[in-house]
């Protein structure tokens, strides 16, 4: 994700911050000094929402550990304002493998949770409101563990992308199928978000943040599983652009500019004699003319290390890589020499076209 610290790896996973986080402790650190807060005091609150993104972190890596034993791979665990979120490379597509995923994450924080009960001496008295209002060092593991036990019950709502949402949608699909079931659990999921949109206005608009989340996560679930479901059985052959304009690595910048301006294509591979050298993007293009590089050749220019597929594979892992990588197209090569292309438009078109000869 643009704009993120790297803090390191744990167990090959990256680990970054969005900025956007800093600003959630400058605000928490504002918010005390308002109040008339000492510097002990500030530095004890910016601690506290430290010590909850930690379990943030541990939760997700819970669903990533969990997944690598499936053999999914995660690449980061990205700290947002709103919480965290670890970049699975896919979720398992078994129902039983689904819903172990899904509820590691949540079992992290009961352990967190349950250790700091056993830990922690009882209350003595009534907890009163003003016990959360205010952190201080007495308070401070009660508190964490009661966000530890709000984490659960949040991630317990049965709504994408919540891992209760992901639990449902397993459970259904022992029965269902994945596809239906995917269905249903968004359906619920966006119903709920209008709920917290409405309940947003009236008492805290936080909600509705939580809201438009939920509304789009599910959607977007809903559309991938539809989605991945018409490309099946499929072969990236089917889907591939044959008639396509190439480049060499000899072509000059200038050569590409006037290609890019009076075709269609946005995008470029670079080939020679049907062997994939690169892929040259509109961007480049653009960037090494401002560079003033219009004689220069596009293999100077262009991106040299790129992935392909080849004509027989799944369309459907095409698609997921598109989805997943955001790149603007892959080369498609049969027999080792170039046979097509392939973008996330054409793949989409492809789905329209299956969706209309369905009905």
């Amino acid at each position: 994700m643009k704009w993120s610290l790297n803090l390191g790896k744990i167990a090959g996973i990256k680990i970054l911050v969005h900025w956007t986080f800093v600003l959630l402790l400058g605000w928490v650190a504002l918010s005390e000094a308002q109040r008339g807060s000492n510097t002990g005091t500030i530095l004890l609150a910016v601690g506290f929402m430290l010590s909850v993104f930690l379990c943030v972190v541990l939760h997700e890596l819970g669903h990533a550990l969990t997944a690598k034993h499936y053999g999914i791979t995660t690449k980061m665990i990205t700290l947002l304002p709103i919480g965290g979120v670890a970049s699975l490379e896919k979720m398992p597509e078994k129902p039983s493998q689904e819903l172990l995923v899904a509820l590691a994450g949540p079992a992290v924080n009961v352990v967190i949770a349950l250790i700091l009960w056993l830990a922690l001496p009882t209350l003595q008295g009534a907890v009163t409101e003003e016990f959360f209002m205010r952190i201080t060092l007495a308070n401070f593991p009660y508190l964490l563990l009661f966000v530890n036990v709000v984490l659960v019950l949040f991630n317990a709502i049965p709504a994408f992308p919540m891992d209760g949402g992901r639990v449902l949608r397993a459970l259904l699909a022992f029965k269902l199928g994945r596809v239906r079931a995917t269905q249903i659990a968004a359906n619920l999921g966006q119903m709920l978000a209008i709920f917290f949109v409405f309940i947003g206005f009236f008492y805290n608009p936080f909600l509705i943040l939580i809201g438009i989340f939920v509304f789009f996560g599910a959607y977007s679930e809903n559309m991938v599983v539809q989605h991945l479901d018409f490309l099946r059985g499929h072969t990236v052959r089917e889907g591939m652009i044959t008639h396509y304009v190439s480049l060499t690595p000899t072509t000059t910048v200038r050569e590409a500019v006037s290609k890019l301006l009076t075709g269609s294509e946005h995008e470029f591979v670079v080939e020679e004699d049907g062997v994939v050298v690169g892929t040259l993007t509109r961007s480049q293009l653009i960037q090494a003319v401002k560079n003033e590089q219009m004689d220069m050749p596009v293999v100077q220019v262009m991106t040299g290390q790129v992935k392909t597929f080849n004509a027989n594979d799944k369309l459907a892992d095409a698609y997921t890589e598109l989805q997943k990588s955001r790149a603007p197209l892959y080369p498609v090569l049969e027999q080792g020499r170039l046979a097509g292309v392939i973008n996330s438009d054409n793949i989409n078109e492809f789905i329209m076209v299956k969706s209309a000869l369905m009905h």
